[in-house]
């Protein structure tokens, strides 16, 4: 497809739940900033090594390890009691010692005649050229999406989100949550934010992604205080299966997820005793999933639940901005895949990159897998 091109409009039959076109979005609009930060800094991976000629270098995170982190430490550093506080959120500390950004010092913060522990976190010298680089990202690429799929799309897409943004409750973060036990997704607790006095005039400057990310988290959090299952593993997981078995193998294919976050997610579901496993006799050692009585309820009840939680958002934010939010998502969305959404085509990873090695996405997860293991959008 041609990066001008347009899909044809989904008809109703095909229309995605709002959740599912706002994590496709943020996912596209985080894997191309990913892209940009591995082409500009210095780094290591798993599989790929580091930065050829380069000595010591931070291990690759994603732009959740920036909003939620990096984007607070100032010269001075800054506690992590605080860094919860400000950022909203909570982060792999542990994780971002150990790959290199940050280091921490314990310090005692005195509570009236008691004290508690705390630690003082510093930027390392990695951490600091980190972000330079992430700084400018989030402006960069959404100037990207203009210059692509069209200023005033884009244009519309943010004044969309921005029209519900500015009537969710204070104290979101600026990024989707490192998922939970169970793959929830978590607001930080309202009474200990920062941001509770956050002005219209304060939403308007948000990123895209944080834009994205704060509508979306709240859709989530209002699924899962009715569903049994979070909403990453009903989107990404219980969605793709069907009656006649799906290779485990293939669930990743289908789901836009990493296998890493799929067996998480098979964890939950054998627990909760949602799926059935069974050795394939046409596929060698493959293993078939299938969904048992309740795990097919469960896929009925995610389809359910998103379409009704879009309809009371129109009764609560008023029916002309959701649909003015889904108007402008759709036509850049399509159905997600890379046959007919527009989001691929600033998907190609740098030549050499980490995800260049990977089989190319078919298409982007109906929610982000944001796990401890650096923050990527689809678990990886």
């Amino acid at each position: 497809m041609r990066a001008d091109s347009k899909p044809s409009k989904t008809t109703s039959t095909q229309r995605l739940p709002l959740s599912a076109l706002l994590s496709a979005a943020l996912v596209a609009f985080t894997i191309e900033c990913d892209n940009e930060a591995e082409r500009l800094s210095h780094h290591r991976t798993t599989d790929h090594g580091r930065t050829p000629g380069v000595g010591a270098a931070p291990w690759l995170t994603s732009l959740v390890m920036w909003l939620n982190c990096l984007q607070f430490i100032g010269e001075d550093g800054i506690a992590a009691t605080e860094l919860e506080r400000v950022a909203r959120a909570k982060t792999n500390l542990n994780g971002m010692e150990r790959w290199g950004y940050i280091t921490l010092e314990p310090i005692a913060v005195a509570i009236g005649k008691r004290s508690r522990k705390d630690f003082l976190i510093r930027a390392t010298r990695a951490g600091r050229a980190s972000q330079e680089v992430w700084r400018p990202l989030p402006a960069a690429i959404e100037e990207r999406w203009k210059e692509r799929l069209g200023r005033s799309e884009v244009e519309k897409l943010r004044s969309a989100l921005i029209a519900i943004a500015e009537k969710l409750q204070p104290g979101l973060p600026d990024c989707m949550p490192i998922l939970a036990y169970g793959l929830y997704s978590q607001l930080f607790p309202q009474k200990e934010s920062s941001q509770v006095g956050e002005m219209k005039s304060d939403v308007a400057r948000l990123s895209l992604a944080t834009l994205l990310s704060r509508v979306l988290l709240v859709f989530a959090t209002e699924f899962e205080r009715e569903s049994e299952l979070s909403l990453a593993i009903s989107a990404d997981v219980v969605r793709v299966l069907d009656e006649s078995g799906v290779l485990l193998r293939e669930i990743p294919i289908r789901s836009g997820v990493s296998k890493e976050s799929i067996a998480m997610a098979m964890g939950i579901l054998k627990k909760k005793g949602m799926v059935a496993i069974e050795k394939s006799k046409a596929a060698g050692k493959g293993m078939i999933i299938r969904p048992t009585a309740s795990g097919d309820r469960a896929r009925r009840n995610y389809h359910k639940l998103t379409a009704e939680l879009e309809n009371r958002w129109r009764e609560r934010f008023g029916v002309e901005k959701v649909n003015v939010l889904r108007a402008a998502l759709e036509p850049i969305v399509g159905d997600a895949s890379h046959k007919s959404s527009r989001l691929f085509s600033g998907l190609e990873p740098p030549p050499g990159g980490w995800r260049s090695a990977k089989p190319a996405p078919e298409t982007l997860p109906h929610y982000p897998m944001v796990l401890h293991r650096g923050g990527y959008p689809d678990g990886s």
